[in-house]
């Protein structure tokens, strides 16, 4: 017999629809218990008017190209980050997550970037000191983007977790596992994040979406793409449990076959291919992870 997972629909920002509940694999412990069913209506009657102006500042008015393919109040409200927690951005990036988040939890929550634990990640010393330079600059970064005091943000690298064990309430991973993975450092990463979260904390997880009979070859983070399954399963052994999974990221025209990976998809278009510019961005997964008894 399936347990129940939660399906998040697709729906305009702001104005979601109730959420649709599927079967799941049982494999594996996959499923969730009913009381982390997450009620969206409810988190967007309460948090909704923040979400909205955070998403809608005049900060972002050259990001919101991509809120129609990425979604970014569905995917905070399914993975239920309210403005007062405090939140982890793993590998932040280009700052498309962190000028939002900073307008949105700069307020009463907590953004912190979570950067790669230099030592695992490279053996190049000054490889190693730059991921700690961007760590380190990471508040001035954000207060930069949102005009907020850069002490309302901070950032560690997950080689430095003493003092902050157990206080996050979230956790986000945003297309970045593949890189993880393909440099071979994901198990390490994951296991220090689990470490970082309060006992009820969740992790949110959004990963470009490789079919599911796709090959090793091309399934193995080297072009993007991860396995929906394998990602599930993957958590598993690194002390996590599947609490939901949405569809809210999905783009079913995405073939997640291109040659060069998913940099051939738009915005990036490495490629330039033009039959692949008017389908939006690549196809995602949107799962959400509590950590394991």
């Amino acid at each position: 017999m399936t347990k129940p997972i939660l399906a998040l629909a697709g729906a305009s920002a702001l104005a979601l629809a109730a959420p649709v509940v599927v079967a799941a694999h049982e494999a594996h412990g996959a499923g969730m218990d009913e009381a982390h069913i997450l009620d969206t209506a409810a988190f967007m009657k309460m948090h909704g008017e923040q979400l909205s102006a955070a998403i809608n500042h005049p900060s972002r008015a050259a990001d919101k190209a991509r809120d129609p393919f990425r979604h970014p109040a569905e995917t905070l409200a399914f993975f239920h980050v309210g403005p007062h927690m405090k939140v982890g951005e793993y590998a932040p990036g280009g700052g498309w997550y962190s000028r939002l988040l900073g307008h949105y939890l700069g307020g009463e929550g907590q953004l912190v970037g979570l950067f790669a634990n230099p030592l695992a990640a490279t053996t190049d010393p000054a490889r190693q000191q730059r991921i700690r330079d961007q760590a380190a600059g990471f508040g001035a970064e954000v207060a930069g983007y949102t005009g907020l005091p850069a002490e309302r943000f901070s950032a560690i690298t997950l080689d430095n977790l003493e003092g902050h064990k157990g206080t996050f309430d979230r956790i986000l991973v945003i297309r970045a596992l593949h890189n993880i993975m393909r440099a071979g450092i994901a198990d390490t990463e994951i296991r220090a994040m689990r470490e970082l979260l309060k006992d009820d904390g969740l992790i949110g997880i959004v990963q470009h979406r490789a079919k599911a009979d796709a090959p090793w070859s091309y399934a193995n983070g080297s072009k993007g793409y991860l396995k929906q399954q394998d990602v599930i399963d993957f958590m598993r052994l690194n002390g996590f449990e599947l609490v939901a999974a949405s569809e809210v990221n999905a783009n079913p025209r995405d073939s997640a076959d291109h040659p060069e990976g998913v940099w051939e998809m738009p915005p990036v278009l490495s490629t330039k291919r033009e039959d692949l510019k008017a389908l939006g961005e690549s196809d995602r997964m949107t799962l959400l992870f509590k950590k394991a008894k």
